[in-house]
Protein backbone atom coordinates (compact mmCIF):
# COMPACT_ATOMS: atom_id res chain seq x y z
CA UNK A 1 0.00 0.00 0.00
CA UNK A 2 1.49 3.21 -0.61
CA UNK A 3 1.89 6.40 1.43
CA UNK A 4 -1.57 8.28 1.83
CA UNK A 5 -1.17 11.71 -0.68
CA UNK A 6 -3.44 14.23 -1.96
CA UNK A 7 -4.90 13.05 -5.26
CA UNK A 8 -4.93 15.26 -8.31
CA UNK A 9 -7.75 14.01 -10.60
CA UNK A 10 -6.88 15.22 -14.24
CA UNK A 11 -8.70 13.78 -17.48
CA UNK A 12 -7.48 13.80 -21.03
CA UNK A 13 -10.49 14.48 -22.15
CA UNK A 14 -10.45 17.61 -20.51
CA UNK A 15 -8.21 20.31 -22.20
CA UNK A 16 -8.68 22.99 -19.40
CA UNK A 17 -7.23 19.48 -16.72
CA UNK A 18 -4.39 18.98 -19.14
CA UNK A 19 -3.36 22.27 -19.24
CA UNK A 20 -3.41 22.16 -15.19
CA UNK A 21 -1.65 18.66 -14.97
CA UNK A 22 1.05 20.29 -17.41
CA UNK A 23 1.55 22.81 -15.05
CA UNK A 24 2.09 20.67 -11.70
CA UNK A 25 4.52 18.85 -13.94
CA UNK A 26 6.87 21.96 -14.46
CA UNK A 27 6.23 22.78 -10.68
CA UNK A 28 9.11 20.13 -9.35
CA UNK A 29 10.38 17.25 -9.35
CA UNK A 30 7.48 14.20 -10.03
CA UNK A 31 8.26 10.31 -10.22
CA UNK A 32 6.34 8.75 -12.42
CA UNK A 33 4.96 5.45 -11.24
CA UNK A 34 5.38 3.09 -14.15
CA UNK A 35 4.03 0.04 -12.74
CA UNK A 36 0.31 1.03 -12.72
CA UNK A 37 -2.55 -1.31 -12.22
CA UNK A 38 -3.64 -2.89 -16.09
CA UNK A 39 -7.08 -3.55 -14.72
CA UNK A 40 -7.71 -0.15 -14.41
CA UNK A 41 -8.54 0.13 -17.87
CA UNK A 42 -9.46 3.74 -17.94
CA UNK A 43 -6.04 4.70 -16.11
CA UNK A 44 -3.63 6.49 -17.98
CA UNK A 45 -0.51 7.70 -15.87
CA UNK A 46 0.59 8.49 -12.03
CA UNK A 47 2.91 10.91 -11.31
CA UNK A 48 3.81 11.33 -7.26
CA UNK A 49 6.09 13.95 -5.43
CA UNK A 50 6.29 13.74 -1.66
CA UNK A 51 3.32 15.46 -1.23
CA UNK A 52 0.58 14.69 -4.22
CA UNK A 53 0.04 11.96 -7.26
CA UNK A 54 -1.35 13.28 -10.06
CA UNK A 55 -3.95 10.48 -11.62
CA UNK A 56 -4.58 10.80 -15.21
CA UNK A 57 -7.38 8.65 -17.16
CA UNK A 58 -8.82 9.21 -20.26
CA UNK A 59 -12.58 9.24 -19.38
CA UNK A 60 -14.51 12.61 -18.35
CA UNK A 61 -14.56 12.80 -14.52
CA UNK A 62 -18.05 14.35 -13.85
CA UNK A 63 -18.60 10.38 -14.42
CA UNK A 64 -16.61 8.54 -11.55
CA UNK A 65 -18.27 7.41 -9.15
CA UNK A 66 -16.92 5.79 -6.23
CA UNK A 67 -13.31 6.30 -7.76
CA UNK A 68 -12.23 6.98 -4.29
CA UNK A 69 -12.82 3.33 -3.88
CA UNK A 70 -10.91 2.39 -7.09
CA UNK A 71 -8.18 4.78 -5.66
CA UNK A 72 -8.02 2.77 -2.68
CA UNK A 73 -8.42 -0.51 -3.84
CA UNK A 74 -5.47 -0.38 -6.41
CA UNK A 75 -3.25 1.34 -3.96
CA UNK A 76 -3.34 5.24 -3.87
CA UNK A 77 -6.03 5.79 -0.98
CA UNK A 78 -6.37 9.34 -0.11
CA UNK A 79 -7.83 11.81 2.58
CA UNK A 80 -8.66 14.94 -0.53
CA UNK A 81 -9.23 14.59 -4.08
CA UNK A 82 -8.94 18.06 -6.18
CA UNK A 83 -9.91 17.58 -9.41
CA UNK A 84 -7.95 19.51 -12.40
CA UNK A 85 -10.88 20.92 -14.76
CA UNK A 86 -13.18 22.68 -17.19
CA UNK A 87 -15.17 25.36 -16.62
CA UNK A 88 -17.32 25.63 -19.83
CA UNK A 89 -20.45 28.55 -19.84
CA UNK A 90 -21.27 30.34 -23.05
CA UNK A 91 -20.85 34.00 -22.28
CA UNK A 92 -17.04 33.40 -22.61
CA UNK A 93 -15.57 35.42 -19.50
CA UNK A 94 -12.12 34.78 -18.07
CA UNK A 95 -12.79 32.74 -15.11
CA UNK A 96 -10.88 30.37 -12.13
CA UNK A 97 -13.34 28.75 -10.03
CA UNK A 98 -13.85 25.71 -7.23
CA UNK A 99 -16.92 24.04 -6.29
CA UNK A 100 -18.53 21.11 -5.15
CA UNK A 101 -20.65 18.29 -6.86
CA UNK A 102 -24.11 17.22 -6.28
CA UNK A 103 -27.45 17.19 -7.84
CA UNK A 104 -30.25 18.91 -6.36
CA UNK A 105 -32.78 17.15 -8.50
CA UNK A 106 -31.74 15.25 -11.24
CA UNK A 107 -28.78 13.44 -12.18
CA UNK A 108 -28.45 15.14 -16.11
CA UNK A 109 -24.13 15.48 -15.33
CA UNK A 110 -22.77 12.14 -13.88
CA UNK A 111 -23.45 11.42 -10.21
CA UNK A 112 -27.01 9.97 -8.56
CA UNK A 113 -30.28 11.62 -8.34
CA UNK A 114 -30.96 14.32 -5.47
CA UNK A 115 -27.36 13.01 -3.55
CA UNK A 116 -24.51 15.42 -2.84
CA UNK A 117 -20.59 14.54 -2.83
CA UNK A 118 -18.50 15.03 0.69
CA UNK A 119 -17.15 18.44 0.29
CA UNK A 120 -13.40 20.00 1.30
CA UNK A 121 -14.92 23.66 2.39
CA UNK A 122 -11.27 24.71 3.92
CA UNK A 123 -9.83 23.06 0.76
CA UNK A 124 -11.34 25.04 -1.81
CA UNK A 125 -11.36 28.57 0.50
CA UNK A 126 -7.64 28.30 0.36
CA UNK A 127 -7.84 27.69 -3.31
CA UNK A 128 -10.13 30.60 -3.98
CA UNK A 129 -7.54 32.70 -1.91
CA UNK A 130 -4.40 31.44 -3.70
CA UNK A 131 -6.07 31.98 -7.15
CA UNK A 132 -7.14 35.86 -6.15
CA UNK A 133 -3.55 36.28 -5.12
CA UNK A 134 -1.95 34.71 -7.95
CA UNK A 135 -4.24 36.30 -11.08
CA UNK A 136 -3.94 40.09 -10.36
CA UNK A 137 -2.67 41.96 -12.88
CA UNK A 138 -4.91 39.49 -15.23
CA UNK A 139 -7.72 39.54 -16.84
CA UNK A 140 -9.02 36.45 -14.72
CA UNK A 141 -11.91 36.41 -12.27
CA UNK A 142 -11.98 34.34 -9.32
CA UNK A 143 -15.81 32.61 -8.03
CA UNK A 144 -17.01 30.14 -6.17
CA UNK A 145 -19.81 28.18 -8.54
CA UNK A 146 -22.99 26.15 -7.10
CA UNK A 147 -23.10 22.44 -5.92
CA UNK A 148 -23.68 21.12 -9.83
CA UNK A 149 -22.79 17.52 -11.79
CA UNK A 150 -20.99 14.24 -10.10
CA UNK A 151 -19.82 12.59 -9.52
CA UNK A 152 -21.75 12.21 -6.33
CA UNK A 153 -21.10 8.68 -4.70
CA UNK A 154 -18.18 9.41 -2.94
CA UNK A 155 -16.89 9.02 0.95
CA UNK A 156 -13.75 10.88 0.50
CA UNK A 157 -13.90 14.97 0.30
CA UNK A 158 -13.43 16.87 -3.31
CA UNK A 159 -13.25 19.85 -4.55
CA UNK A 160 -13.27 21.09 -8.50
CA UNK A 161 -10.55 23.89 -9.44
CA UNK A 162 -11.09 24.98 -12.85
CA UNK A 163 -10.38 27.36 -16.00
CA UNK A 164 -13.22 28.74 -17.70
CA UNK A 165 -15.08 29.54 -19.84
CA UNK A 166 -13.60 28.21 -23.47
CA UNK A 167 -10.87 26.73 -25.63
CA UNK A 168 -9.11 30.56 -25.18
CA UNK A 169 -8.95 30.13 -21.31
CA UNK A 170 -8.68 26.22 -21.11
CA UNK A 171 -5.52 26.12 -22.79
CA UNK A 172 -4.15 29.77 -21.94
CA UNK A 173 -0.76 28.85 -20.10
CA UNK A 174 -1.19 31.50 -16.96
CA UNK A 175 -4.56 30.28 -16.02
CA UNK A 176 -2.66 26.84 -15.89
CA UNK A 177 0.22 28.05 -14.14
CA UNK A 178 -2.16 30.10 -11.71
CA UNK A 179 -5.01 26.57 -11.06
CA UNK A 180 -1.18 24.26 -10.58
CA UNK A 181 0.09 27.12 -8.24
CA UNK A 182 -3.25 27.36 -6.67
CA UNK A 183 -3.70 23.83 -5.37
CA UNK A 184 -0.17 22.94 -4.44
CA UNK A 185 0.19 25.89 -1.97
CA UNK A 186 -3.54 24.94 -0.73
CA UNK A 187 -3.46 24.93 3.05
CA UNK A 188 -6.91 23.34 4.76
CA UNK A 189 -7.16 26.27 7.67
CA UNK A 190 -10.28 25.56 9.96
CA UNK A 191 -12.72 28.68 9.83
CA UNK A 192 -17.02 28.13 10.40
CA UNK A 193 -18.51 26.44 7.57
CA UNK A 194 -21.49 27.76 5.79
CA UNK A 195 -24.11 26.36 3.46
CA UNK A 196 -25.37 29.02 1.10
CA UNK A 197 -28.74 29.30 0.11
CA UNK A 198 -29.57 32.50 -2.75
CA UNK A 199 -27.89 34.08 -5.36
CA UNK A 200 -26.65 32.93 -9.20
CA UNK A 201 -24.48 30.49 -10.01
CA UNK A 202 -21.29 32.07 -9.43
CA UNK A 203 -22.35 32.91 -5.97
CA UNK A 204 -20.78 36.39 -5.75
CA UNK A 205 -21.89 37.24 -2.26
CA UNK A 206 -20.63 34.14 -1.06
CA UNK A 207 -17.48 34.19 -2.95
CA UNK A 208 -16.88 38.01 -1.60
CA UNK A 209 -17.38 36.76 1.90
CA UNK A 210 -15.05 33.86 1.68
CA UNK A 211 -12.12 35.53 0.32
CA UNK A 212 -12.93 38.88 2.64
CA UNK A 213 -13.59 37.42 6.46
CA UNK A 214 -12.71 34.16 7.98
CA UNK A 215 -15.68 31.84 6.57
CA UNK A 216 -15.84 29.64 3.81
CA UNK A 217 -18.55 27.26 2.26
CA UNK A 218 -19.30 23.86 1.46
CA UNK A 219 -22.64 23.49 -0.36
CA UNK A 220 -24.09 26.32 -2.19
CA UNK A 221 -27.80 26.37 -3.99
CA UNK A 222 -28.53 28.88 -6.27
CA UNK A 223 -32.06 30.69 -6.78
CA UNK A 224 -33.16 28.18 -9.61
CA UNK A 225 -32.41 25.18 -7.27
CA UNK A 226 -34.30 26.34 -4.34
CA UNK A 227 -37.66 25.31 -5.34
CA UNK A 228 -36.47 21.83 -5.60
CA UNK A 229 -34.59 22.05 -2.17
CA UNK A 230 -36.27 19.64 0.83
CA UNK A 231 -35.20 19.18 4.38
CA UNK A 232 -33.19 15.65 3.44
CA UNK A 233 -30.96 17.63 0.90
CA UNK A 234 -30.79 20.12 3.35
CA UNK A 235 -29.62 17.94 6.16
CA UNK A 236 -27.76 16.44 3.80
CA UNK A 237 -25.92 18.99 2.79
CA UNK A 238 -24.94 20.12 6.38
CA UNK A 239 -23.69 16.83 7.62
CA UNK A 240 -21.47 16.51 4.49
CA UNK A 241 -20.10 19.85 4.49
CA UNK A 242 -19.74 19.56 8.87
CA UNK A 243 -21.05 23.15 8.61
CA UNK A 244 -21.75 25.04 11.57
CA UNK A 245 -24.38 27.87 9.82
CA UNK A 246 -26.08 28.53 6.82
CA UNK A 247 -26.01 31.97 5.43
CA UNK A 248 -29.06 33.24 2.84
CA UNK A 249 -28.25 35.62 -0.44
CA UNK A 250 -31.61 37.55 1.08
CA UNK A 251 -31.93 39.95 -1.43
CA UNK A 252 -32.10 37.40 -4.35
CA UNK A 253 -34.57 35.20 -2.90
CA UNK A 254 -38.35 34.64 -3.06
CA UNK A 255 -39.54 35.55 0.74
CA UNK A 256 -41.64 32.11 0.46
CA UNK A 257 -38.98 30.03 -0.27
CA UNK A 258 -36.61 32.08 2.12
CA UNK A 259 -39.66 31.16 5.06
CA UNK A 260 -39.26 27.79 3.99
CA UNK A 261 -35.89 26.77 4.03
CA UNK A 262 -35.19 28.59 7.29
CA UNK A 263 -38.32 26.61 9.15
CA UNK A 264 -36.37 23.54 7.97
CA UNK A 265 -32.26 24.99 9.00
CA UNK A 266 -33.92 26.03 12.21
CA UNK A 267 -35.75 22.47 12.39
CA UNK A 268 -32.63 20.86 12.48
CA UNK A 269 -30.61 23.16 15.00
CA UNK A 270 -28.26 25.58 12.60
CA UNK A 271 -28.40 29.28 13.15
CA UNK A 272 -28.92 31.51 9.54
CA UNK A 273 -26.45 34.24 9.55
CA UNK A 274 -27.10 37.40 7.73
CA UNK A 275 -23.94 38.86 6.15
CA UNK A 276 -23.52 41.46 8.75
CA UNK A 277 -22.99 38.91 10.97
CA UNK A 278 -20.82 36.73 9.84
CA UNK A 279 -18.47 39.61 8.87
CA UNK A 280 -18.86 40.82 12.92
CA UNK A 281 -17.73 37.10 13.22
CA UNK A 282 -14.48 37.65 11.82
CA UNK A 283 -11.65 37.47 14.49
CA UNK A 284 -14.09 35.63 17.30
CA UNK A 285 -14.16 32.58 18.37
CA UNK A 286 -16.85 30.44 17.12
CA UNK A 287 -18.83 29.32 20.40
CA UNK A 288 -18.40 32.71 21.94
CA UNK A 289 -19.45 34.28 18.83
CA UNK A 290 -23.11 32.19 19.15
CA UNK A 291 -23.15 32.95 22.61
CA UNK A 292 -23.25 36.67 21.72
CA UNK A 293 -25.54 36.10 19.00
CA UNK A 294 -28.25 33.86 21.05
CA UNK A 295 -28.17 36.98 23.67
CA UNK A 296 -28.61 39.64 21.20
CA UNK A 297 -31.56 37.78 19.85
CA UNK A 298 -32.92 37.73 23.53
CA UNK A 299 -32.41 41.58 24.22
CA UNK A 300 -33.19 42.64 20.62
CA UNK A 301 -35.25 40.59 18.08
CA UNK A 302 -34.80 41.27 14.93
CA UNK A 303 -31.91 44.25 15.10
CA UNK A 304 -28.08 44.08 14.70
CA UNK A 305 -25.30 43.63 17.22
CA UNK A 306 -21.91 45.56 17.03
CA UNK A 307 -18.63 43.75 18.87
CA UNK A 308 -16.09 46.43 19.29
CA UNK A 309 -12.21 46.45 18.59
CA UNK A 310 -11.65 46.35 22.51
CA UNK A 311 -14.02 43.47 23.14
CA UNK A 312 -12.67 41.49 20.15
CA UNK A 313 -8.97 41.87 21.74
CA UNK A 314 -9.45 40.47 25.05
CA UNK A 315 -12.29 37.80 23.84
CA UNK A 316 -9.40 34.87 24.07
CA UNK A 317 -9.95 35.43 27.99
CA UNK A 318 -13.61 35.06 27.42
CA UNK A 319 -13.69 32.13 25.56
CA UNK A 320 -11.51 30.02 28.22
CA UNK A 321 -14.15 31.06 31.13
CA UNK A 322 -17.29 30.15 28.85
CA UNK A 323 -18.17 27.45 30.89
CA UNK A 324 -18.83 29.88 33.91
CA UNK A 325 -22.67 31.01 33.72
CA UNK A 326 -22.78 34.25 33.98
CA UNK A 327 -19.38 35.20 32.29
CA UNK A 328 -20.95 37.44 30.05
CA UNK A 329 -23.08 40.68 31.51
CA UNK A 330 -26.02 42.28 30.26
CA UNK A 331 -25.98 45.80 31.50
CA UNK A 332 -28.40 48.19 31.20
CA UNK A 333 -27.70 51.96 30.67
CA UNK A 334 -29.77 54.56 31.58
CA UNK A 335 -31.94 55.22 28.17
CA UNK A 336 -32.41 58.88 28.37
CA UNK A 337 -28.33 59.47 28.78
CA UNK A 338 -27.73 57.17 25.43
CA UNK A 339 -30.46 59.18 23.49
CA UNK A 340 -29.20 62.62 24.24
CA UNK A 341 -25.08 61.45 23.90
CA UNK A 342 -26.45 59.95 20.49
CA UNK A 343 -28.13 62.98 19.36
CA UNK A 344 -25.44 65.52 20.64
CA UNK A 345 -22.74 63.43 18.58
CA UNK A 346 -23.47 59.63 17.80
CA UNK A 347 -20.47 59.26 15.39
CA UNK A 348 -18.25 60.35 18.68
CA UNK A 349 -19.89 58.02 20.87
CA UNK A 350 -19.65 55.30 18.94
CA UNK A 351 -15.76 56.14 18.20
CA UNK A 352 -15.56 55.63 21.83
CA UNK A 353 -17.29 52.29 22.43
CA UNK A 354 -14.54 50.86 19.83
CA UNK A 355 -11.86 52.00 22.51
CA UNK A 356 -14.15 50.03 25.32
CA UNK A 357 -15.21 46.31 25.69
CA UNK A 358 -18.46 45.72 24.93
CA UNK A 359 -21.11 44.62 22.47
CA UNK A 360 -23.78 46.98 21.71
CA UNK A 361 -26.64 46.38 19.54
CA UNK A 362 -29.21 48.52 17.17
CA UNK A 363 -32.82 48.43 16.62
CA UNK A 364 -34.09 47.77 13.01
CA UNK A 365 -33.98 52.03 12.98
CA UNK A 366 -30.63 52.48 14.04
CA UNK A 367 -31.45 53.39 17.65
CA UNK A 368 -28.74 52.04 19.96
CA UNK A 369 -30.64 50.22 22.91
CA UNK A 370 -29.85 50.94 26.18
CA UNK A 371 -28.55 47.38 26.93
CA UNK A 372 -25.42 45.97 26.02
CA UNK A 373 -23.05 43.00 26.74
CA UNK A 374 -19.56 43.13 28.52
CA UNK A 375 -17.35 40.35 30.12
CA UNK A 376 -17.96 40.12 33.55
CA UNK A 377 -15.27 41.02 35.02
CA UNK A 378 -15.16 44.58 33.43
CA UNK A 379 -18.95 45.21 33.55
CA UNK A 380 -18.61 47.82 36.93
CA UNK A 381 -15.93 49.52 35.13
CA UNK A 382 -17.26 49.35 31.69
CA UNK A 383 -20.16 50.90 32.54
CA UNK A 384 -18.77 53.89 34.64
CA UNK A 385 -16.79 54.27 31.66
CA UNK A 386 -19.52 54.68 29.27
CA UNK A 387 -21.48 57.36 31.54
CA UNK A 388 -18.13 59.50 31.65
CA UNK A 389 -17.78 59.39 28.27
CA UNK A 390 -21.23 60.35 27.77
CA UNK A 391 -21.10 62.97 30.06
CA UNK A 392 -17.76 64.11 28.41
CA UNK A 393 -19.51 64.61 25.15
CA UNK A 394 -22.72 66.12 26.27
CA UNK A 395 -20.17 68.97 27.65
CA UNK A 396 -18.85 69.75 24.67
CA UNK A 397 -22.74 70.50 23.16
CA UNK A 398 -24.44 71.67 26.43
CA UNK A 399 -23.73 73.58 29.98
CA UNK A 400 -23.82 70.66 32.01
CA UNK A 401 -24.09 70.05 35.63
CA UNK A 402 -23.66 66.51 37.16
CA UNK A 403 -24.69 65.62 40.91
CA UNK A 404 -23.05 62.28 41.45
CA UNK A 405 -24.59 61.78 45.06
CA UNK A 406 -28.15 61.82 42.85
CA UNK A 407 -27.07 60.47 40.09
CA UNK A 408 -28.29 63.06 37.80
CA UNK A 409 -27.33 65.26 35.23
CA UNK A 410 -28.86 68.62 33.72
CA UNK A 411 -28.13 69.89 30.52
CA UNK A 412 -28.81 73.38 30.04
CA UNK A 413 -30.53 74.70 26.91
CA UNK A 414 -31.32 77.74 25.47
CA UNK A 415 -33.97 77.73 22.00
CA UNK A 416 -34.47 80.83 19.65
CA UNK A 417 -38.01 81.44 20.18
CA UNK A 418 -40.11 82.43 17.15
CA UNK A 419 -42.70 83.67 19.43
CA UNK A 420 -40.55 85.97 21.46
CA UNK A 421 -39.42 87.62 18.61
CA UNK A 422 -42.66 87.65 17.18
CA UNK A 423 -44.04 89.89 20.25
CA UNK A 424 -40.72 91.59 20.10
CA UNK A 425 -41.79 93.30 16.44
CA UNK A 426 -39.56 91.10 14.22
CA UNK A 427 -40.90 89.60 11.17
CA UNK A 428 -39.75 86.04 10.22
CA UNK A 429 -37.09 86.46 8.10
CA UNK A 430 -32.99 86.82 7.70
CA UNK A 431 -32.87 88.33 11.62
CA UNK A 432 -34.57 84.90 13.56
CA UNK A 433 -31.68 83.22 11.52
CA UNK A 434 -29.23 85.52 13.31
CA UNK A 435 -30.53 85.31 16.60
CA UNK A 436 -30.84 81.94 16.78
CA UNK A 437 -27.32 81.77 15.68
CA UNK A 438 -26.43 84.44 19.09
CA UNK A 439 -26.05 87.46 17.14
CA UNK A 440 -27.17 90.64 17.89
CA UNK A 441 -29.54 92.80 15.93
CA UNK A 442 -31.26 96.09 14.88
CA UNK A 443 -34.69 96.56 14.47
CA UNK A 444 -36.21 100.27 13.96
CA UNK A 445 -33.36 101.74 16.14
CA UNK A 446 -34.09 99.22 18.75
CA UNK A 447 -30.74 96.79 20.01
CA UNK A 448 -32.31 92.99 20.15
CA UNK A 449 -29.65 90.53 21.93
CA UNK A 450 -30.25 87.03 21.38
CA UNK A 451 -31.02 86.57 25.46
CA UNK A 452 -34.81 88.10 24.53
CA UNK A 453 -35.69 85.71 22.16
CA UNK A 454 -34.13 82.67 23.61
CA UNK A 455 -35.60 79.83 26.12
CA UNK A 456 -33.48 78.67 28.64
CA UNK A 457 -34.53 74.78 29.81
CA UNK A 458 -32.99 72.42 31.95
CA UNK A 459 -33.58 68.88 31.35
CA UNK A 460 -32.70 65.82 33.81
CA UNK A 461 -30.84 62.91 32.76
CA UNK A 462 -31.07 60.13 35.23
CA UNK A 463 -27.73 57.97 35.24
CA UNK A 464 -29.68 54.79 36.38
CA UNK A 465 -31.89 53.04 33.80
CA UNK A 466 -35.68 53.20 35.39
Amino acid sequence: MNAKKINILCSTLDRASLNIREHLLLSGEWKNIEDIPRSWTDLVCIHENNGYRIIEIDQHHIYQDRIDEKMKRYGFDTDLIIVASKHKSNDGRSVLTAHFTGNVKSADFGGRPCELSVPAPCTMRSILKNMQRLAQGTDYEVNMEATHHGPTDMRTPMVYAEIGSGEEQWSNPDAGWIVAKAILEARGEQTPIAIGFGGGHYASRQTRLLLEENITFGHNFPDYQLVDIDKDLVKQSFEKSGADLAYFDRKSMPSAERERLHEMIRELGYPVLREGEIRESTGMEWDLFLTIKKKAEQLCAGGRFRITEKFRKISGGIKENMQEENSLNDIKLSRELLHETCVADRENFLGTLEGLPVVYLEKENGTILDHMLIPAEHAKITMQDITNECIKILKEHYEVKYVPQENLLYLVTERFSPKMAKEMGIDPGPLYGKLANMETVTVDGRTIGPEMVHVRKIKEIPLINH
